[in-house]
């Protein structure tokens, strides 16, 4: 069977949600929000001890590739243009 009583997606069908004012629509965003964030499997004390180590062992080990390159392309510009 074929619903007929279905509107396209583009033509308005008068919702409630559009009716809301600003702090209505704010309150349901902060409600969703809370619900998901209650979804989150969040990591244990010692995963997040584990995770922040390796990324600032990361992060110090790309500075100081960054920091080697820009020290040999100097010397090379330094070489060539003088």
């Amino acid at each position: 069977m074929v619903d007929t009583d279905a509107k396209p997606k583009g033509e308005s069908g008068g919702s409630r949600d559009e009716k809301k004012n600003i702090f209505s629509r704010l309150a349901l965003f902060i409600r969703q929000v809370v619900v998901e964030l209650r979804k989150v499997i969040w990591p244990t004390r010692k995963e997040l001890i584990n995770y922040t180590i390796v990324v600032v062992f990361f992060v110090l080990l790309m500075a100081g590739i960054i920091a080697i390159y820009d020290f040999v392309f100097t010397r090379g510009v330094l070489f060539v243009f003088g």
